[in-house]
């Protein structure tokens, strides 16, 4: 079986969370986990455990695609540049600044 996606491990947690709040028993929670889920009760003690480190629920992520676009040479090698120092993903830095500029305050340019 395949790793679980990050929004599936988000919502994992999030649950473990809820049932540990519930029932504060980890081994009924692991037990609650692995019927609800179909996952094995070793994976249900890994997402109670990191459900633990948490003291709000883990945010959902949006789901990504990918898009091409092309750029002047000069502007890639500064976002990488930009990502790098940062010690940013090149998605993460160019997310952000795409938001900055679609919702800023005022509304769009144009």
């Amino acid at each position: 079986m395949g790793r679980s996606s990050n929004a599936v491990k988000a919502e994992r947690i999030n649950m473990a969370r809820k049932l540990l709040i519930k029932s504060k028993d980890l081994s009924e929670a692991a037990m609650a986990m692995v019927q609800m889920l179909g996952i094995s009760k070793r994976q249900a003690y890994r997402y109670l455990r990191e459900a633990q480190e948490h003291e709000r629920p883990v945010p959902i992520p949006e789901h990504k695609i990918a898009f091409t676009v092309k750029l002047p040479h000069v502007l890639v090698a500064a976002l990488h540049e930009r990502a790098h120092e940062r010690d940013q993903q090149l998605s993460e830095l160019v997310t952000q600044a795409l938001e900055a500029f679609l919702y800023r305050p005022g509304g769009r340019s144009g």
